[in-house]
């Protein structure tokens, strides 16, 4: 009697699962490809940023399309569909310190004479929700809604600081090269212990960052952002004490515990 080489139902049922993870995973892929810098794409884009064959991404973007998550524009591009955008105002909208930053965020930016932006963490970094301009000044710097910010940010070392996943955090800075990796640690040790950070996020410009935290831990990053002849990033600066007041009193509004207080505590 010869055996049956038929694979058993259990094989094809761990295969079809396994099949159906690595599709999820690579519509996650292609919906991340989505930032202000990159507002739609095309098949052939797909295909090149993910290694994929031009079918098999010319496939997945008419799958998406048509569940909604993407549409297609006149020029052949895709760009975030309906069901997307539902689903992100939904989300955003459910997320309490949406709702209760903007007046302490238009105090801030009176106070310190900046502009004032309110970061989410979203998939591997914070993305700019909320800004406040302070347009009394003769410069204005303009930060873009949506905006993802890079880990050398003031407001990535606050949340690599405090995220309540450590183990994840430090995977992203495993990713950078050896030198910017160490430096990048010895910051956001310094953020441990001072409980905010200070970065030039471009040239010219200076970035002072707090942690904001819920019942859960940190939920947000509040900074000001403002030309380095005006936003000093020393530790004595007056704007400073404004941002840690802010953060600490909206933390307390959202019910949760400001964190860098502790520090101050174990040092007495």
């Amino acid at each position: 009697m010869s055996k049956s080489t038929r694979p058993s139902d259990a094989a094809r049922a761990d295969r079809g699962d396994q099949a159906d993870i690595q599709a999820v995973s690579r519509v996650s892929q292609i919906l991340s490809l989505f930032e202000p810098a990159t507002p739609e794409v095309t098949a052939v884009e797909v295909a090149e940023r993910l290694g994929l064959n031009r079918t098999t991404a010319y496939r997945y973007c008419t799958s998406l399309v048509a569940a909604g998550l993407l549409e297609r524009n006149a020029e052949g591009s895709y760009v975030p569909g309906g069901l997307l955008l539902q689903l992100g105002a939904f989300a955003i909208g459910h997320r309490s310190v949406i709702n209760l930053a903007p007046r302490h965020m238009k105090a801030l930016a009176r106070a310190t004479q900046t502009t004032v932006v309110l970061s989410l963490w979203g998939l591997t970094g914070p993305v700019v929700s909320r800004v406040e301009e302070n347009i009394s000044t003769v410069v204005v710097v303009s930060v873009r809604v949506g905006s993802h910010l890079p880990l050398d940010s003031a407001q990535s070392k606050v949340f690599l600081a405090y995220h309540a996943d450590q183990l994840s955090m430090e995977r992203l800075m495993a990713n950078l090269s050896g030198q910017a990796r160490e430096e990048l640690r010895a910051d956001v040790e310094r953020v441990r212990t001072a409980g905010h950070c200070s970065a030039m996020s471009t040239p010219g410009v200076v970035a002072v960052g707090a942690p904001v935290f819920d019942e859960d831990g940190i939920c947000a990053t509040i900074a000001i952002v403002g030309p380095d002849n005006t936003l000093s990033m020393s530790d004595d600066a007056p704007e400073l004490s404004v941002i840690v007041d802010t953060a600490r009193a909206l933390t307390h509004e959202l019910g949760g515990h400001y964190r860098p207080d502790d520090f101050g505590r174990r040092a007495v």
